[in-house]
């Protein structure tokens, strides 16, 4: 896992995201390069199989090229064109045809905690209240929601 280190001022609200550390104030360390599932996974609130279940959903939309692109395309072109293996567009299209089943299966109410958190990286609290829930439901639904994609993707 990447690590990238920041001191963070401590608030009543959480670590202070903008400013430096000023004078003897209470600080912490934060990992800013840790995911929202990462995160829940390193604190035992996540297991195993429900976190390799977001980290695939993570991989194929990521693979899938889903987020919004800033630039030009600058992808090497293929010349060969021999093989058995897939074209990257092939590969592209098989990522986005799982990304796609595995939303399904998670049904049309959970598919929004599943995107914000895992593939858009959204703090649980900040998709809790994008989505208008109450306040610590989300890690709950997130749960249900991955249990429905691990069995998409037959993780045991």
């Amino acid at each position: 896992m990447k690590r990238e280190l920041v001191e963070r001022e401590l608030t009543s609200e959480g670590p202070r995201r903008r400013g430096g550390v000023r004078g003897k104030r209470r600080t912490a360390t934060v990992n800013i390069a840790e995911s929202p599932l990462g995160w829940l996974h390193a604190r035992g609130h996540l297991d195993d199989r429900l976190f390799d279940a977001g980290e695939r959903l993570r991989a194929d939309y990521e693979r899938a090229q889903l987020a919004p692109r800033v630039t030009m395309r600058w992808d090497p072109v293929r010349v060969d064109g021999g093989g058995a293996d897939l074209t990257p567009g092939e590969r592209q299209i098989a990522a986005r045809d799982r990304f796609d089943g595995a939303l399904a299966e998670a049904g049309s109410g959970l598919a929004d905690i599943l995107w914000r958190v895992v593939c858009a990286c959204e703090a649980l609290p900040d998709a809790e209240k994008a989505l208008r829930w109450p306040a610590r439901s989300g890690k709950l639904v997130l749960r249900i929601a991955l249990e429905r994609v691990a069995d998409f993707y037959r993780i045991s």
